[in-house]
C-alpha cells in the first residue's frame, strides 16, 4: 500500500511536463479543432470561396505546415540532443505559435489567405515544440513511471484545455461582454495565447536537460551524421521500424480526423455554437477514456487496446457518410473521443517496449518524425476527394484507407512481454 501512495504522487518535475500538456492542448481546441477553423470558413466565404474550396485549402495549409515541421524534425531532434540546445529551441518554437495567434487578431477581414498563412506559423511553432517536449519526457521521471506521467500529459491536457474553452463559450453564448462575434472570436485567441505562455512558465522553471550529449564543433554537420546513425540502426530493430510504419498510418488518420472536425460539421450546415458545444462534450469525453485506456492495457495488452482505437476509427470513417444533422454529429464526435486519446498515449509506451533503452532518445526523435510527417498524406487525401466530389464527407471516408494499411502492419508486429522482461 505505502509503494501505491508512493507512485500516486508526481513530483515537481512531472507535474511541470503534464502543466506543459496543460497549457498547449488550449492551442489544439480554439484553434486547431473548434474555433479557428470556423472563423477562418467564414473569412473564406466573405472572401468568395465556396465550403468545398475552403475546406480543401484548410486541409492543403494544414498539410503544408505540417510537412515544414517534419522536413526540419531530424536535423532539430538531433540538434536537440547537445546540451544547451534543447530548451532555446522549445522556447523558440512555442513563442512562434504564440505570437502568431495573437496575430490572427490583426489580421483584416476577407483576407483568407494572409490569415491561412500565419495559422501555419501557428502551426510550425506548435508542432515544432511538441518534438522537444516529448523528447523531454525522459528527463522528468523514470522507465517505471513513463506510462503513467505520459498518460497524465495526455488526460489532464484534455482538462487543461477546455477551461479557455468553457471561458470563450460563456461570452458567446451570454453576450456579457459588449463585443461582437467577432470581437469575442479575437478575444479567444487571445486568451489561447496567454494561457498557453502562462502555463508553460512552470515547464521553463523546472524542465532541465538531463541526459545530453557534449557539445562539440560543427554540431548541425554532427547532427546529420547521428541522424543518419539512427536511421540505419533504426533498421536494425525489425519490430520498432514495422511499428513506425503502422503508426504512420494510423496516426495520420487520428490527426487528419482531428484537424478536419468542424470544417466538416459547417459544411453540413451545423451553425458554429452547436460546433462549439459539440467540442467542449469530446474534451470531456477524452479525459475518462485516456485513463481508461491505460488501465485496460494493463489487462487485455497495449497493442490490443491501440487495435480497438483502430476499430472505432474504422467505424467513424464510414459513418461520417451518415452526417446530416446536430445528432449525428454528436454520435461521431462523441465516437473519437473514446479513442483519440488513448491510441495516442499506448501508441507512445508501446514504442517503449520496443526500442532499447540506451538509444531511447533518438528512436523517440524518429518515432516524433513519422508521427510529424504522417499528417500530409490524411489533409492532402480529404482536401483532394472533398475537391473532386465537391463532397467533404467523401474526403473523411477515404481516411478508412490509413487506418486498414496501419492495422495490418501493427497486427505483425510482436510485442515483448513486459513481465518477462522484468524477470530478466
Amino acid at each position: 500500500m505505502g509503494t501505491e501512495e508512493k507512485l500516486s504522487r508526481y513530483t515537481t518535475e512531472e507535474k511541470s511536463w503534464i502543466m506543459q500538456d496543460w497549457a498547449n492542448s488550449a492551442y489544439s481546441i480554439m484553434i486547431t479543432t473548434a474555433v479557428f477553423p470556423l472563423y477562418f470558413k467564414s473569412i473564406a466565404e466573405s472572401g468568395g470561396l465556396a465550403d468545398a474550396d475552403s475546406t480543401a485549402y484548410w486541409g492543403y495549409a494544414n498539410a503544408a505546415a505540417t510537412l515544414v515541421v517534419s522536413l526540419l524534425a531530424p536535423v532539430l531532434g538531433a540538434v536537440a540532443d547537445y546540451k544547451g540546445f534543447r530548451n532555446p529551441l522549445f522556447t523558440g518554437f512555442t513563442l512562434a505559435g504564440i505570437f502568431a495567434t495573437i496575430g490572427f487578431v490583426f489580421v483584416p477581414a476577407a483576407n483568407w489567405l494572409f490569415l491561412l498563412g500565419l495559422y501555419m506559423l501557428s502551426v510550425i511553432g506548435f508542432s515544432g515544440a511538441n518534438i522537444f517536449y516529448d523528447g523531454s519526457l525522459m528527463d522528468v521521471t523514470t522507465d517505471e513511471r513513463m506510462d503513467r506521467i505520459s498518460s497524465a500529459g495526455f488526460g489532464w491536457g484534455y482538462i487543461g484545455s477546455s477551461i479557455p474553452f468553457v471561458i470563450f463559450i460563456f461570452f458567446q453564448l451570454t453576450g456579457i461582454l459588449p463585443l461582437s462575434t467577432s470581437g469575442i472570436v479575437k478575444g479567444g485567441f487571445i486568451l489561447t495565447a496567454v494561457w498557453w505562455f502562462i502555463f508553460t512558465i512552470p515547464y521553463w522553471k523546472n524542465v532541465k536537460q538531463n541526459y545530453y550529449i557534449e557539445k562539440e564543433p560543427h554540431v548541425v554537420r554532427k547532427s546529420f551524421v547521428r541522424l543518419w546513425e539512427t536511421l540505419k540502426n533504426i533498421k536494425e530493430y525489425r519490430q520498432a521500424f514495422l511499428f513506425l510504419l503502422a503508426y504512420f498510418f494510423y496516426i495520420d488518420g487520428v490527426g487528419t480526423i482531428f484537424k478536419m472536425a468542424t470544417a466538416v460539421g459547417s459544411d453540413i450546415g451545423l451553425s458554429s455554437n452547436e460546433l462549439i458545444v459539440v467540442m467542449l462534450v469530446v474534451q470531456f469525453v477524452a479525459f475518462p477514456f485516456s485513463i481508461l485506456y491505460g488501465r485496460a492495457s494493463k489487462r487485455f495488452g497495449n497493442k490490443n487496446m491501440i487495435f480497438v482505437g483502430i476499430v472505432t476509427y474504422i467505424f467513424i470513417c464510414i459513418y461520417a457518410l451518415q452526417l446530416d444533422s446536430l445528432l449525428t454529429f454528436i454520435i461521431l464526435a462523441l465516437l473519437v473521443g473514446t479513442a483519440q486519446g488513448g491510441v495516442q498515449a499506448l501508441s507512445r509506451s508501446l514504442f517503449g517496449q520496443l526500442i532499447p533503452k540506451e538509444q531511447a532518445n533518438e528512436f523517440f526523435g524518429f518515432y516524433n518524425i513519422f508521427g510529424k510527417f504522417a499528417a500530409v498524406v490524411g489533409p492532402l487525401l480529404v482536401g483532394l476527394i472533398s475537391q473532386l466530389t465537391g463532397n467533404s464527407l467523401d474526403g473523411v471516408f477515404a481516411l478508412i484507407i490509413l487506418f486498414v494499411i496501419g492495422g495490418i502492419l501493427l497486427f505483425f508486429v510482436k510485442v515483448p512481454d513486459p513481465q518477462a522482461k522484468q524477470q530478466s
